[in-house]
């Protein structure tokens, strides 16, 4: 593919985007998030909320920030990636370097 030609879509969903933002940053605000993952503040608000309500965030308040943990043992959904747990599929998205593995927060 030419270095040029950007394509018009994208390889991970929105929601996929957000936690790994939060997988590199926990306590990332959600202003940051939006502008991440080319989102508005609501929209990452809107998304951090339905993973909060499925289970694969919680979220704690510190001061007047809020601090992400990620349930990274829960699987993934999604048909194809089912089997995978959100940690193992997160150390991939968010390794520094090839070969490297992330900490999953939990």
């Amino acid at each position: 593919m030419s270095d040029d030609i950007i394509p018009s879509w994208k390889f991970l969903t929105n929601h996929a985007q957000v936690l790994v933002c939060i997988a590199n940053d926990p306590g990332v605000r959600l202003r940051d998030i939006g502008q991440q993952v080319g989102i508005t503040e609501r929209a990452a608000h809107r998304i951090v909320t339905e993973l909060g309500a499925a289970g694969y965030l919680e979220r704690q308040r510190v001061g007047r920030r809020n601090n992400y943990t990620i349930n990274s043992h829960l699987p993934a959904h999604d048909r194809i990636a089912r089997e995978q747990s959100i940690g193992r599929l997160l150390n991939i998205l968010t390794a520094a370097e090839p070969g490297t593995q992330a900490t999953p927060t939990r």
